[in-house]
């Protein structure tokens, strides 16, 4: 168990900054070696005129998907409608399932953008994964009872206490607390589920248990990061996650919404855009022959083109790619290869922030990644020095093409031109070196320094807990629960 009492929604994490190296400065072996990180550099590099261009490009995308469903940027209407301003008091409840464990979260807000928390997680076997759906949403609720008791949260009457409920699998949502599960993922594979409610199986289990709890809310993790962060910050329009996936929700007008025929007394609602999935026509986006042999080998090929540039979950094996045909052209470590080099997936994005930080004269924490953990023979400082550059190449460019995504939501809503915020979640975000000052960067390239500024982009936490039960609350706000 957990406690917070700390504005969750924007804690400041220290991490280090890129160790910039030059590639001019680079003492080559060859003119031919000098060529081949010339043309990288070239070949990964984003310019001012292709980051406006990607931006144009993503703009139509976003136009498109408002229009109607079955769009590459899907647009997809989340029934979340109204804004927080950070009064809001009361006590909700989350329940996150999507992986290893479950997790059960009490929110209480205390009004002033002040989040106290507590929660608790419970490890799921592995056998109610893929056993009756109904034994898992079961265990669900017994897990929600457990942490009631643990916690002495006691409902009187016949009070039920709201929920937020973040179901982190493909979900085709039809109400603010309604939706179909279109398929497992992550292991799971719980039968007699897919092409049901979720929300209606775990209400079910509350309600055969006398559980006084309500399931207000079905969440995705991106409109939960959105209103975690407004809460603290209500000025808000844009939830971001830059970890392992990358995804984006915004506040739009209904107005805009062609494709809404549902309830529109309210002005704005919520859009969980799914960007991951932008030019899968591949009209935009620099894609190399390292994307394509990543995407090649990937579980999902042809898919979630954006994503693959961008996300943490694939920024290694980019990198891998370049560095074995630089070692197959035998333009370095002469030529020689690791066992584990040679393995997909084998090159983790957490060893690109250890390199992009290692500012020592002779690279030495990349020389222990290089030798210790890729069990390299030897490594000279040439090959530390190319071998950073090619990260330092791969992440830059992640960051820009995420904010050439950011910069497209800012033109479409005419927020970089006032007070505004952006709250982004994942790793990536958080201890990746420099991708935020790098975004911001490229945002200022876009719109000038106006956009510095007038939008404050920070980090964002816990939009599958703290994000969940806020939904919850606009959910029991807006009778729609």
């Amino acid at each position: 168990m957990s406690v917070s009492s700390t504005p969750v929604a924007s804690k400041i994490i220290p991490k280090a900054a890129r160790s910039p190296i030059d590639p001019t400065t680079i003492k080559y072996t060859s003119e031919k070696q000098k060529y081949a990180v010339a043309a990288l550099v070239e070949e990964f590099t984003i310019s001012t005129q292709l980051l406006n261009d990607i931006k144009d490009n993503f703009l139509e995308g976003m136009k498109k998907g408002l229009k109607k469903d079955g769009e590459t940027i899907a647009m997809i209407t989340s029934f979340v409608m109204g804004r927080l301003d950070g009064t809001e008091v009361g006590s909700y409840l989350a329940l996150d399932v999507g992986g290893t464990n479950l997790r059960v979260v009490s929110v209480h807000l205390e009004g002033g953008g002040v989040i106290n928390t507590r929660q608790t997680k419970y490890r799921i076997d592995e056998n109610l994964k893929v056993g009756d759906a109904k034994a898992l949403f079961d265990f669900m609720a017994v897990c929600v009872d457990n942490f009631l008791d643990e916690h002495q949260i006691v409902v009187r009457g016949d009070t039920k206490i709201e929920l937020g409920f973040t179901f982190s699998f493909p979900v085709l949502q039809t109400a603010i607390n309604r939706g179909t599960l279109i398929t497992w993922t992550k292991g799971f594979n719980a039968t007699g589920m897919v092409g049901k409610d979720p929300v209606a199986f775990l209400q079910d289990a509350f309600n055969r248990r006398h559980i006084p709890v309500r399931v207000a809310a079905l969440v995705n993790d991106t409109v939960g990061t959105l209103l975690a962060h407004a809460y603290n910050n209500p000025e808000t329009i844009m939830g971001v996650i830059f970890g392992t996936g990358s995804n984006g929700a915004y506040v739009e007008k209904i107005s805009n919404i062609e494709k809404w025929k549902g309830d529109a007394s309210a002005d704005e609602m919520i859009i969980n855009m799914e960007f991951g999935a932008f030019d899968k026509e591949r009209n935009i986006l620099p894609l190399t022959m390292f994307d394509n042999k990543m995407d090649r080998k990937s579980v999902n090929p042809n898919k979630q083109i954006l994503e693959k540039m961008i996300a943490g979950m694939y920024l290694g094996e980019i990198t891998r790619n370049v560095l074995l045909n630089l070692i197959d052209r035998r333009l370095l470590f002469e030529g020689h290869i690791s066992a584990d080099i040679n393995q997909m997936w084998t090159f983790e994005t957490a060893y690109m922030s250890t390199i992009e930080a290692d500012s020592s004269p002779q690279l030495e924490e990349t020389r222990k990644i290089l030798e210790s953990t890729l069990s390299f023979a030897s490594t000279t400082l040439n090959d530390r020095q190319i071998v950073k550059c090619v990260v330092q190449l791969v992440g830059l460019r992640a960051a820009r093409l995420g904010a050439a995504a950011l910069a497209g939501v800012l033109e479409h809503t005419g927020a970089w031109k006032h007070k505004s915020a952006i709250g982004i979640d994942g790793s990536l975000y958080e201890y990746y070196p420099s991708f935020d000052t790098d975004i911001m960067d490229a945002l200022v390239e876009v719109f000038g320094p106006d956009v510095r500024k007038n939008v404050a982009i920070g980090l964002a936490q816990d939009g599958s807990g703290v994000g969940a039960a806020l939904c919850a609350l606009l959910a029991a706000k807006n009778g729609l629960a």
